[in-house]
């Protein structure tokens, strides 16, 4: 669940690079919701790690995701997609 994790994070963070292209923002109605699933994925994965066991994936993919839905839910306030 860990690589899961991990591999979520960064299919994240390089959709959210995508979508900040010119004409490619409506991305970020997809990316938004794809990355807040993939934060509370990678957050019970973390949590559920045994002790002695290292969580560095799980814990870098919560963090990619979280930064992937500011940074959509931005593009999309920027872009006035929202409000």
């Amino acid at each position: 669940m860990q690589v899961i994790s991990f591999a979520w994070g960064v299919i994240s963070i390089i959709s959210v690079i995508i979508a900040f292209f010119p004409c490619l923002g409506s991305l970020n109605w997809i990316v938004v919701p794809f990355s807040a699933i993939g934060f509370i994925v990678s957050f019970l994965t973390y949590n559920n790690t045994k002790p002695g066991n290292p969580n560095r994936p799980a814990k870098f993919g919560w963090m990619l995701c979280l930064i992937a839905v500011f940074a959509g839910l931005l593009r999309l306030i920027i872009g006035a997609g929202i409000f």
